[in-house]
């Protein structure tokens, strides 16, 4: 059973999202809070699998609350995932660089938010195509690159550096198995071996130092 905390300071949205998630057997709803402190306080109450964050809400809002939970080594299990509208991108590349294991988008559909709990719970990040260029490139032009280790960067091989571009383009490990003409299996073990070469926590974190180092967007061979 996926345990899940909804943080979000409007009601009917939070009672929307418990209705649509319980319809699943896998999932269950343990807590909601209307704001950041009570997100966090409910979270080492409960110590769900996933938090669904909203960004803005009264008092402590999202973002601060997705820190606050991610340091605490009591929650070390918990993932954190960004409730967001287009408008909201500053704070999404900020939760992303908190921790946060992604993101959605509030007008995804029922069956879309079932299978994103169960995708941040396997372990992967939920970083849609269609958002995720337009948030990550916009706030690194921005003069949000931070330095990257020369030395971790030449120790990608170049198959590495194609498939942190891939991963970056918020494709799957199929996706990047087809595009590549490799395994899936094969696509997740390069990325893995980046992750672990760059120090990235998870998917989300790899695809933010992606757009921060120059990765994200270098050409593949032909």
């Amino acid at each position: 059973m996926i345990r899940v905390l909804l943080a979000d300071d409007q009601t009917l949205v939070r009672a929307g999202f418990r209705v649509l998630l319980e319809r699943a057997d896998d999932i269950e709803v343990v807590g909601e809070a209307a704001d950041g402190d009570e997100a966090v306080a409910l979270a080492r109450a409960h110590r769900p699998d996933v938090v669904l964050m909203d960004v803005r809400m009264p008092g402590t809002d999202g973002l601060t609350a997705t820190r606050l939970l991610l340091a605490d080594d009591r929650l070390a299990a918990t993932r954190v995932v960004v409730l967001t509208t287009f408008d909201d991108d500053e704070y999404v590349f900020g939760a992303l660089h908190a921790g946060a294991s992604g993101f959605l988008l509030k007008d995804i559909d029922p069956e879309a938010l079932r299978q994103a709990v169960r995708t941040v719970m396997a372990g992967d990040a939920l970083l849609a195509p269609r958002v995720t260029r337009r948030l990550i490139s916009a706030f690194t032009s921005r003069g949000g690159r931070a330095p990257v280790e020369p030395e971790l960067l030449a120790a990608l091989t170049g198959r590495e550096r194609e498939v942190v571009a891939l991963v970056a383009e918020g494709l799957s490990n199929q996706e990047i198995g087809d595009r590549l003409a490799m395994r899936p299996a094969t696509a997740k073990t390069h990325a893995n071996r980046a992750m672990a070469k760059l120090g990235a926590r998870d998917r989300a974190h790899l695809v933010v130092i992606a757009y921060q180092s120059g990765l994200a967007g270098i050409p593949r061979p032909r």
